[in-house]
């Protein structure tokens, strides 16, 4: 990863800021895009005090036009683009019949079109630098979570459209990677939508026993180095998977239990 140019979206909080320093402690040239200004500067502050190349952009990955210009600023910038990282996203936390359907629709834009726009947008210059496309997803691609409808429904969209994408590119040297992280200590929680599409604040589960940011993100860098196609962390996300494959009538009730175990959780009878 030395001098590759990496763009990574949501780059300001999370496991898109642990990515950004993973990349950068790594020799890489690192872009990162956030919605607000503030937190993605003081991250860019943080990266520069520490030596790393940076370009912090503001951009909404809903938005066509902010991820183009988020690429053509990139490129003009460092004059490449060698790895993407979609990683900006939202999550949720209402039962599907008291939400708001703008929830729904706004989960999408962002999870699942805004991967596809800036993937759209900086596959050009990927393709010319035989690099890599990764799409941060979650075990919730895999395994429909309760509460969480609009979040599983979009990252079940993002898994198949890079699996889609992925065999298009099978011939031009492009690597495409879907990361699965499971429960992970970062702020998503926090900036969950409840059902009347404002965040909750609040998290549900204890942040404590959860993988680091940063241990999620060193795993993340080691799969690209290795190109792999799909990383699974955590081993709860790795049984959640591969019980949900084999036993789905079990995986049902385990999961409806553990999450209704959630702090306030409407799951709770």
């Amino acid at each position: 990863m030395e001098q590759k140019v990496v763009l990574i979206t949501g780059g300001s909080s999370g496991i898109g800021r642990a990515l950004a320093f993973e990349f950068a402690r790594h020799g890489s040239r690192v872009v990162i895009t956030g919605r607000q200004q503030a937190p993605l500067q003081a991250t860019e502050a943080e990266l520069q005090a520490a030596g790393y190349e940076v370009l912090a952009l503001v951009a909404d990955v809903s938005r066509e036009a902010d991820c183009r210009q988020t690429v053509q600023q990139a490129v003009a910038r460092f004059g490449a683009v060698d790895v993407l990282i979609n990683n900006a996203g939202m999550s949720m936390r209402a039962l599907f019949e008291d939400v708001d359907l703008a929830v729904m629709r706004q989960l999408m834009e962002i999870n699942f079109y805004g991967t596809m726009q800036m993937t759209h947008a900086a596959l050009p210059h990927v393709r010319a630098a035989r690099g890599s496309i990764v799409g941060i997803s979650s075990i919730a691609g895999y395994r429909g979570l309760p509460v969480r409808a609009g979040y599983s429904a979009s990252k079940f969209a993002m898994n198949g459209f890079l699996e889609a994408l992925r065999t298009e590119l099978l011939h031009t040297g492009v690597h495409v990677l879907v990361a699965s992280p499971g429960f992970t200590a970062s702020n998503i929680r926090f900036t969950s939508l409840g059902k009347d599409g404002k965040p909750t604040g609040e998290t549900m589960r204890d942040e404590s026993r959860m993988m680091t940011a940063e241990a999620t993100a060193a795993h993340i860098y080691r799969a690209v180095v290795a190109r792999r196609r799909e990383l699974v962390l955590t081993t709860q996300g790795k049984l959640t998977v591969f019980l949900n494959k084999w036993l789905p009538g079990l995986m049902d009730r385990l999961v409806y239990n553990e999450l209704s175990r959630e702090a306030n959780s409407p799951l709770r009878r």
